[in-house]
């Protein structure tokens, strides 16, 4: 077996789903594994990864939508806003989501279906600078 590791560094420009799938496929076929598995994990707890349809830009317009609904910014009830409005909320997003994602690895490639993508969810609505660490086992 042998393993590599990556960190994807991104940028946001605020609220919304950024997609890292390219980063994803670069760093797997640059590694030259044939079989195995890659987990992405990031780093932060107001943003998360999700793997989601990259076809149509209406499903990320419409979860940005629903999260925004589920989780408004101007909870009365929340204590916790050392950063702003959108602090608490976007901690909530992150642990409703999931901050890791395993995909396995076939034929030197993520096995991802045809219409998915690996996205970076902010959750915050200033910009900010995350990371995304890629780990990779196989053969």
């Amino acid at each position: 077996m042998r393993q590599f590791q990556h960190i994807v560094e991104v940028a946001t420009r605020g609220a919304g789903l950024i997609e890292v799938t390219d980063e994803l496929e670069a760093f797997v076929a640059g590694a030259g594994i044939e079989a195995g598995l890659v987990t992405a994990f990031c780093r932060h707890t107001s943003c998360s990864l999700l793997i989601q349809e990259n076809a149509d830009p209406d499903v990320q317009r419409d979860l940005i939508t629903f999260f925004r609904r589920l989780v408004p910014e101007g909870m009365d009830w929340v204590v916790h806003d050392a950063e702003g409005p959108d602090d608490m909320p976007a901690h909530i997003k992150s642990a409703l989501t999931q901050v890791s994602v395993s995909i396995p690895v076939a034929g030197g490639r993520p096995t991802l279906g045809t219409w998915q993508g690996l996205y970076l969810f902010e959750h915050r609505a200033r910009p900010h600078r995350r990371q995304v660490v890629l780990h990779l086992i196989g053969e």
